[in-house]
């Protein structure tokens, strides 16, 4: 079995629906190139890493199925065509890049809404029960 982009299993406009679902019925949603389980790119596997330091109920959702309607759907919640694209109670937070220095610089956990109690800006636990 090969991949051919050309094949394209959803349409433009399953696409735009899924896309504006997803984003209205999701606290935070990642749209991204494969899943959680198997990020199919770099940058999704850093954005998969980054995001489960502090949430474990995050939706995602694999563009592979049409790629360019997917960025098309995507640019008119964001502004950007580049996936993965993070979103947080229908607020446009970033890419893999911007998560990373949201992190850095201690703000992750609140722009993702986590809770945060017994975990340090590094996503070690600090209130360890033993």
């Amino acid at each position: 079995m090969t991949f051919d982009p050309s094949e394209q299993g959803l349409s433009a406009d399953e696409v735009q629906e899924r896309v504006d679902e997803a984003i209205a019925e999701n606290e935070v949603v990642l749209f991204m190139k494969g899943n959680a389980m198997m990020p199919q790119c770099g940058y999704s596997k850093r954005a998969v890493g980054l995001i489960g330091q502090y949430r474990d109920d995050v939706a995602t959702v694999d563009t592979l199925q049409n790629l360019e309607a997917f960025r098309e759907a995507l640019s008119e919640h964001s502004g950007w065509d580049t996936i993965p694209q993070t979103f947080v109670d229908g607020e446009f937070i970033g890419g893999s890049d911007i998560l990373a220095e949201l992190d850095e610089r201690g703000e992750l956990a609140a722009k993702l809404d986590a809770d945060t109690e017994g975990v340090e800006a590094d996503g070690s636990v600090t209130d360890a029960p033993f």
